[in-house]
């Protein structure tokens, strides 16, 4: 009998492409697939810390393994520094997985399970694209972000080549220059500057994340195919416009959370979940006694990291709306220094607010009782809302942020953005219009018909699932005997 094909699955080690990869883990898995999911020992000792057990205790078929990142671990349970991440796992990780790959498949010699078979990788873990050739086995480059934001990404080069980028200098930030509409990119109508993924906004040509995009996307160019998070109707313009630039295939295999809800539904193996950070479960009992579509749901994700001033802007935007509100606060989400809310703040909003670590965001916003969410605009944060049927007031920080709010609320009509100067009569303002005004209703209805089209692209004969039968047909196990 022939076994299985064996995947082994690369995310970058953060909460956000973890969380996407595991549902994509999830989703081979129920089709045929051996999983082997690889985090690193740090984000290992994190999800240990975190509660999460039941995870590593899941089907034999599954399993998880580590491997180092090269970093010494920092002094506190925080996300790792994402330049500093980004440049070690390319630097370092190669080698740590070859050897790993080898030992799974000298276990797979041994009869213990099948031997590697194809590799599932992260953008940004390009390394593994090495680890793949030496194999000769194929490798599906895992696009976590929005398909509008890779084709940002893919012409970071064609920017610097036109001069565009870098700026003169630090003014060219706040005198205009950034609201240039950038017309030359096929695919993307009506994009400014300041529409692109932020590694542009630098007066250093050599800036990191500037210098790293274009590298990945050279790099990939040798990958088997790539896949994204999305479906056809929503960014079918810029996987298109993709399909020019890359020589191999582009599946679109989303919404994950539609996708993902569909089979855990029916096995209840695959209701685990992976979380760096220990999840309440507090916020609950106080949804239940609120009236539905009430309360404005609050969380700027994993990994940014804002001021004590904006954080206070929000504090009192969101005091001053009298509305309900749950909002998430990590520990780490003020810059240099704990969180701290004034006894004031606390007090005006006992009764319509709650307070939060971290939480399962899916469960929140399909919650009966969340009318909007307020979000940095992170994919996987947008996917969830979208799936859950809920609007958005965007308030974009960096990386592919900035283009996943435009798309949203010029193209998609299902958030409203909040300035990036953020100001606490802005937050009011927007927040009541969410919840209570015209644009709050035609968003609501508009995001409500995204939701349709992701569920029905994700059921059986619909585009998404049969790009990803395609995609495991075609590409996946093309190679096997």
């Amino acid at each position: 009998m022939e076994s299985k094909p064996h995947a082994v699955l690369t995310p970058y080690p953060v909460q956000s492409h973890i969380n996407s990869a595991l549902k994509l883990a999830k989703l081979l898995y129920v089709r045929g697939f051996f999983i082997t999911f690889v985090n690193t020992e740090f984000n290992h000792k994190r999800l240990l810390k975190s509660g999460c057990f039941k995870i590593l205790d899941g089907p034999q078929d599954f399993r998880f393994e580590t491997i180092p990142d090269g970093l010494p671990p920092p002094a506190n349970d925080t996300t790792q520094d994402l330049p500093s991440i980004a440049d070690s796992t390319r630097k370092n990780c190669l080698l740590p997985f070859q050897n790993l790959l080898a030992r799974l498949n000298e276990s797979a010699s041994n009869g213990f399970f099948p031997p590697v078979t194809c590799l599932v990788s992260d953008f940004t873990m390009f390394f593994t694209i090495d680890a793949a050739e030496a194999l000769g086995i194929p490798i599906v480059i895992h696009f976590p972000a929005s398909a509008y934001s890779l084709l940002g990404i893919a012409h970071y080069e064609n920017l610097l080549n036109r001069g565009i980028v870098p700026l003169k200098d630090e003014s060219y930030l706040t005198n205009g220059y950034l609201e240039q509409e950038i017309d030359w990119i096929p695919g993307m109508r009506n994009i400014r500057l300041k529409d692109l993924p932020s590694f542009v906004r630098t007066t250093d040509p050599n800036e990191f994340f500037l210098q790293f995009n274009i590298m990945n996307v050279e790099k990939i160019r040798r990958a088997s195919a790539i896949c994204f998070n999305t479906f056809d109707e929503l960014e079918g313009d810029a996987v298109e416009a993709l399909s020019s630039i890359f020589s191999f295939p582009l599946y679109t295999i989303g919404f994950f959370p539609a996708f993902v809800s569909q089979i855990q539904h029916n096995n209840q193996l695959l209701s685990f979940k992976y979380s760096l950070w220990k999840e309440e479960t507090r916020w609950l009992d106080w949804l239940e006694h609120k009236e539905p579509k009430s309360v404005v749901y609050v969380n700027f994700g994993s990994t940014i990291i804002m001021s004590a001033e904006q954080l206070h802007e929000f504090a009192w935007g969101l005091a001053n709306s009298k509305k309900h509100f749950l909002w998430i606060i990590r520990p780490d989400l003020v810059n240099g220094g704990s969180v701290i809310l004034s006894p004031v703040f606390l007090n005006e909003t006992k009764d319509r607010g709650f307070i939060a670590d971290w939480c399962e965001q899916e469960k929140v916003l399909n919650h009966p009782s969340i009318g909007g969410f307020l979000t940095h605009c992170g994919w996987n944060s947008m996917t969830e809302s979208i799936c859950a049927g809920v609007p958005m007031a965007c308030w974009p920080f960096f990386a592919d942020q900035q283009t996943n709010c435009r798309y949203a609320c010029k193209d998609w009509g299902i958030g409203v953005e909040i300035d990036n100067n953020v100001k606490r009569e802005e937050v009011e303002k927007v927040v009541n219009e969410l919840m209570d005004g015209e644009m709050g209703k035609k968003m609501r209805q508009k995001v409500s018909e995204w939701k349709k089209i992701a569920e029905q692209d994700t059921r059986a004969s619909g585009s998404s699932y049969m790009n990803l039968e395609k995609m495991i047909k075609d590409v996946m196990i093309k190679t096997r005997n």
